[in-house]
């Protein structure tokens, strides 16, 4: 029987600049599943973590990077595994920071910071597209949706 389950996060990190919203992508590195596919951070929840506590694990561990704000996107990307024969829900987070000097991981061979329409060319899976473009909505919106989804840290 094939299961839903929830075990990986996708966290798309921003920052404000004087030419607009930029995106940090990453590029997985050769000796990953998915070589040299651009995405955001992400990565899987461990025992007795939370979705919003991954994100903020994986951005630490994959970039050096330390959160300002973290808010839950009005978007959850799925996806069917062939390996494990389950369909996954992926809860996605926007993350704002102040740096942009990235300090990569094993799991990335380069970094790019880029718009949203830089970011649509890099990204190849519809629910990383859709993903970023409703973290981008969200900031730029002005609406409540920030508000009422931002995380405590």
């Amino acid at each position: 029987m094939t299961q839903t389950t929830i075990r990986v996060i996708d966290a798309y990190v921003f920052r404000q600049t004087e030419a607009g919203i930029r995106f940090l992508l990453l590029k997985r590195n050769v000796n990953k599943i998915y070589e040299h596919l651009w995405q955001g951070v992400a990565g899987k929840i461990e025992a007795g973590e939370k979705a919003w506590q991954t994100a903020v694990r994986e951005l630490k561990e994959e970039t050096g990077l330390i959160p300002k704000h973290i808010f839950v996107a009005d978007h959850v990307s799925h996806f069917y595994e062939v390996h494990g024969e389950r369909v996954n829900l992926v809860p996605v987070f926007g993350i704002e920071v102040d740096s942009d000097k990235v300090q990569l991981s094993v799991e990335h061979s380069d970094y790019r910071w880029v718009d949203l329409e830089g970011a649509l060319e890099l990204l190849i899976w519809r629910g990383q597209r859709t993903g970023i473009k409703v973290v981008h909505d969200m900031i730029v919106s002005g609406d409540d949706r920030l508000r009422w989804s931002e995380v405590k840290l």
